[in-house]
């Protein structure tokens, strides 16, 4: 009956594992064989100690147990042994010396800013990724189009990302391809990928932005050229226009956000959001670093404040519902320090200040 049971464990076991994909440890890109390497390697070095370890915690307390019949091997007089010393230290000495040497290795082979063009796999194509809330935006550049929740791209060509967010934290994350990389708000980071076969693999945000975080997947098509430009070819012969209108409607929360496509995209909107200036009006991340650091718009820019406000329009609920606050009174809190510095650090300012202004 005993063996039943763990029979039927084990069956459960093996049940519910057998929707796990592996992609981590059955990469299809450089990227990612190069990742699945460096993590072979750490975890076999690791395993150097970790299996000594765990048989000597068995073997020695059955071996030296007070209840043996034969003590004639307890020495009361032992104190040291050098061999001893010098097996416990030279061990953990090499390993770390070992994993020093690959990690830096592979930190530098790879960097997620360093492009692929050491692999002579031809000319790269631009992608430039938003992370919304809750989907991905897909622009090409040098093709005019975009897609949301659907990444096409050429096997066997590198594949250079220029990421963002238009709200909270995300990570780009195609683990087939390897690697990922933050995408945040105002600012632009880089990644650089290959896929080396034909596929779908899936892709996410790696990293929780709220309800619709589960829902924020899309898949990767790796096609040959002859299906990637037919892709384009497709997108192109759409009729949607992904300009600055439309992207602020795009970029409110939705869940499940079905696949869509635009046949053309108004140019530079993506360093547009990035520099958080896609509404009219909006003052743009650069000119906004570039005024505080000649020392601030001062007093007599309290006017242009909301020209200056992001995050407040885009304020959600705990369901992804937007919230409606209200405009900052800037004027009257500027106006209330001049008079009295002391009393915004009150009580009575701050419950104001709630009610005022959220």
């Amino acid at each position: 009956m005993h063996r039943i049971r763990l029979l039927l464990l084990a069956l459960a076991g093996a049940f519910a594992l057998s929707g796990c994909q592996y992609h981590v440890l059955s990469p299809q890109g450089w990227v990612g064989e190069q990742q699945r390497n460096l993590l072979v390697i750490s975890t076999l070095l690791m395993l150097i100690v970790i299996l000594p370890v765990l048989f000597m915690s068995v073997y020695f307390p059955l071996r030296y147990r007070a209840g043996r019949e034969d003590k004639s091997d307890y020495d009361p007089s032992f104190e040291h042994s050098n061999k001893i010393e010098a097996v416990m230290w030279s061990i953990p000495i090499l390993i770390v010396i070992a994993l020093g040497y690959f990690t830096w290795v592979y930190t530098h082979r790879l960097d997620p800013y360093r492009p692929l063009d050491h692999l002579g796999a031809g000319a790269p194509v631009e992608v430039e990724a938003v992370a919304l809330d809750w989907k991905w935006l897909f622009i090409y550049p040098e093709f005019g189009v975009a897609s949301v929740n659907e990444l096409a791209i050429p096997a066997g060509r590198p594949v250079n990302f220029r990421l963002s967010s238009a709200t909270v934290m995300n990570t780009l994350s195609i683990p087939a391809l390897g690697g990922m990389v933050y995408a945040m708000a105002g600012m632009e980071t880089k990644l650089h990928l290959i896929a080396d076969e034909e596929g779908t693999f899936p892709g996410r945000s790696a990293h929780y932005s709220g309800p619709g975080f589960s829902q924020m997947t899309f898949d990767t098509l790796a096609m040959d050229e002859d299906g990637f430009n037919a892709w384009i070819a497709t997108l192109r012969a759409g009729d949607e226009t992904l300009d600055r209108a439309r992207y602020l409607a795009l970029e409110a929360p939705t869940i499940d956000e079905p696949v869509r496509h635009f046949a053309s995209v108004e140019e530079g909107l993506f360093d547009r959001i990035t520099g958080m200036c896609v509404e009219e009006g909006k003052v743009c991340m650069g000119h906004m670093m570039m005024q505080d650091e000649m020392g601030g718009g001062g007093l007599e820019g309290i006017a242009n404040a909301p020209a200056y406000s992001y995050d407040r329009q885009r304020a959600i609920d705990g369901f992804g519902t937007r919230i409606d606050l209200p405009d900052p009174d800037v004027a009257a809190f500027h106006e209330a320090f001049l008079n009295d510095p002391d009393a915004i650090c009150g009580p009575g300012f701050a419950g104001t200040e709630t009610r005022n202004n959220g």
